[in-house]
């Protein structure tokens, strides 16, 4: 039999095995561990690869598997300082003294394709380390062990395509609903190459999967917004993390916050996942009677060391051989995490029990029955699981370099781009509070800005009073730009756990997050310059009024980028705000407005240039004052802003004229005396034009962009040191 020929049988397949339909989410009293069945498809690749073991009626038989994730002797510590009090004669102090913390100690164990392996124990035993190394979330060189899928040590980049990981918070987009929300993560996981009906397919079989079918239209909802239930919550994080189909699931406590019902009902999901095909891994505070049931292997940690890992079967035997049988009426898991609790606090700690438990894994791995791993290669299992669709990532077959044969990413650049744009436009749609409190924070104050300076005349009182308003419009630009900073720290850890795993790239994120921000940012400049540029009187007609709409739009980009970036630094909203706050209003000094450029004392002239205020601000003084033939102070206006001001317009004709003969120079009352020029001077507008400070301001906005892309790069590497 080929393995086209196979491939071809499996597509006629479902996409989630058998078993998927309504009557899979039944929840059933069972004493018993169900037996697992490998899928038709799955055994017929077992034996194309001469595996005759792949299934057996006897529960004790072990089957073959062509996926085993192996880890041995994992140790993960880390540094932690604490102060003491160190006494001496001469006086005592506090010093700060580094102790190392162990997190995990030597260990070992395997998962094979099919079954759920369980890591239980108190809080603080390290569960979710262990997770976490397992699933590559420990920095290369802070872990030591080795870890390896069918005896190879998985490269990073694989790793991230082939598995995916659940955390324990429910990290999802409150105004989408759940089949919209597993519809994007099919647009972002599954290639390009896959029709829009069979992605739609996929997702209505991976919702009849999780038992979501009744809540399928329902939004994910939160504090503000009623939704969904816990349970159907932490289905949806399950399922927009298994619509790929990966070979390796790793969940952070699944159950932690669920009722007993939705608690059975997520884990009965994750034993059908196992079944069709996947090594399901996760961690679990204090599992019920019935949850067990569905486990297939366990193992305890406490503080960090192994005291049990075995089959769930054997967990009796275990501690009858130590000594301290379970009673039979008393629950398996309560005893064993009570015991070891006991053990804890006492003062010889697990010792006995770890040494007991390496001694029975010993003997575990003499019995015959063992397999000693996987009867395939990594290539072979990755060929095989490509062939039956379990991944879909674009790969069609398998070369000797393993990372290069399967693409990092499902989509290309601009697929990602299109499809999170969709989303973020659609979440924004659906709650446009922050979007309508924006605009009418730029109504309110354009309308205030056009009543306080309604038509300002050419005079040195107007000149004045039009300086004014331009250093307010435009910081007023900066400010209202501050409303992004909680935009993306809501989104930050659901950006994390998507790239964490190669759902789409950085940069898309970045682009389209740019992409989506211009269409409201062009808005809210037209809104604002049409309530200001004619009400206060400002020059340039109609090729005045579009330049003057042209740098309100550039100072709202360089802001919302300039803010953005920010929100890409700061991990919360009101250091945000503080950070925002204070250096815009440094921008504002620096800008021109309150000091003129040489006047600032040297060693600040950097932070002039580096004023993001500074070139907005300058391009409309220029776009005011540059007209050769405007005239703003005539004759006896030369006295209009000194105390000689109040005297009778007589008088400073005659002064006028005193002075014509002292200078040399006729003046008269219409003589102008002040142009346009004459302020920009005055105002030190002289060291970059009206277009080159517009290009500036543009260039600064996409150097922002540019740069929380970095910060993007470095501040989310989902990683423990």
């Amino acid at each position: 039999m080929s393995l086209e020929t196979l491939s071809s049988m499996a597509s006629d397949l479902p996409f989630l095995g058998p078993g998927s339909g309504p009557s899979s989410m039944e929840l059933r009293q069972s004493s018993r561990r169900p037996k697992h069945h490998v899928s038709p498809t799955l055994g017929e690749l077992l034996q194309f690869f001469g595996d005759a073991n792949a299934g057996s009626n006897d529960s004790e038989t072990i089957h073959a598997s062509p996926f085993v994730l192996s880890f041995n002797s994992l140790t993960y510590s880390v540094k932690t300082q604490r102060k003491i009090t160190v006494f001496n004669p001469i006086g005592g102090g506090k010093t700060e003294v580094s102790n190392t913390k162990v997190l995990l100690d030597d260990i070992s164990g395997e998962a094979r394709e099919g079954e759920i392996m369980a890591v239980l124990g108190a809080s603080g035993s390290g569960k979710s380390t262990l997770i976490d190394a397992l699933a590559n979330r420990i920095a290369k060189g802070s872990l030591k062990g080795t870890i390896t899928l069918n005896g190879e040590v998985l490269e990073s980049k694989l790793l991230k395509v082939i598995s995916a990981y659940v955390m324990q918070d429910d990290l999802l987009f409150p105004m989408l609903t759940v089949e919209e929300t597993l519809m994007f993560s099919a647009e972002f996981r599954l290639p390009r190459t896959l029709s829009k009906a069979r992605k739609k397919a996929r997702v209505e079989a991976l919702i009849d999967q999780l038992g979501l079918t009744n809540c399928a239209k329902t939004v994910i909802g939160d504090e503000g917004h009623r939704g969904v239930s816990g349970g159907e919550r932490r289905r949806v994080s399950i399922g927009i993390d298994i619509i790929h189909d990966p070979i390796m699931l790793f969940l952070d406590e699944p159950t932690s916050g669920l009722d007993s019902t939705s608690a059975f009902m997520v884990v009965k999901v994750l034993q059908k996942i196992a079944q069709t095909g996947s090594i399901v891994i996760m961690s679990i505070h204090q599992p019920s009677y019935r949850i067990m049931s569905l486990l297939d292997k366990l193992i305890f940690l406490s503080r960090g060391q192994m005291v049990f890992s075995d089959q769930t079967s054997k967990l009796p035997e275990f501690f009858a051989q130590l000594g301290n049988p379970i009673p039979e009426n008393e629950d398996r898991t309560e005893f064993a995490l009570d015991y070891i609790r006991e053990l804890e606090i006492s003062g010889n700690g697990t010792k006995a029990l770890v040494d007991f438990n390496k001694l029975w894994s010993r003997n575990k791995n003499h019995d015959p029955r063992s397999v000693q791993g996987a009867n395939l290669s990594l290539k072979d299992a990755i060929s095989a699981s490509i062939s039956r669709g379990k991944l879909v990532s674009g790969a069609t077959n398998m070369d000797s370099n393993l990372s290069s044969s399967v693409p990092t990413f499902a989509n290309p650049f601009w697929v990602e781009v299109l499809v999170i744009s969709k989303r973020s436009m659609l979440n924004s749609w659906r709650s446009p509070e922050l979007y309508a409190i924006r605009l009418g924070a730029i109504i309110v104050t354009g309308t205030i800005l056009a009543t306080m300076f309604r038509k300002l005349d050419n005079s040195p009182r107007g000149i004045q009073e039009r300086l004014g308003f331009f250093a307010f419009a435009m910081s007023t630009m900066f400010y209202t730009c501050a409303e992004a900073i909680p935009v993306f720290l809501q989104e930050r850890y659901i950006f994390m756990r998507e790239t964490a795993y190669n759902a789409y790239r950085r940069s898309s994120y970045v682009v389209s997050h740019s992409i989506i921000a211009i269409p409201s940012l062009i808005f809210l400049s037209f809104v604002f310059a049409c309530i200001t540029f004619w009400a206060v009187g400002l020059a340039g007609g109609t090729m005045g009024f579009f330049t003057f709409l042209l740098f309100i739009f550039a100072s709202f980009w360089v802001g919302s980028s300039f803010v953005t970036f920010l929100s890409g630094v700061v991990s919360h909203v009101m250091l945000g705000y503080t950070v925002v706050v204070a250096v815009l209003a440094y921008f504002l000094l620096f800008s021109g407005f309150f000091i003129t450029r040489d006047r600032i004392p040297t060693y600040w002239l950097w932070f002039h240039y580096l004023s993001l205020v500074k070139y907005p601000y300058q391009g409309v003084l220029q776009n005011e004052f540059d007209d050769p033939d405007e005239c703003f102070v005539r004759g006896t206006q030369i006295f209009d802003n000194s105390p000689l001001g109040a005297i009778p317009d007589a008088v400073k004709v005659k002064l006028l004229k005193s002075m014509s003969q002292t200078l040399g120079v006729n003046l008269t009352s219409s003589t102008c005396l002040t142009t346009g020029a004459d302020i920009l001077r005055k105002q030190g507008v002289t060291d970059i034009d009206k277009w080159g400070c517009f290009w500036v301001t543009i260039a600064l906005g996409f150097l922002f962009r540019v740069l929380f892309y970095f910060a993007l790069l470095v501040g989310s590497k989902n990683k423990r040191r």
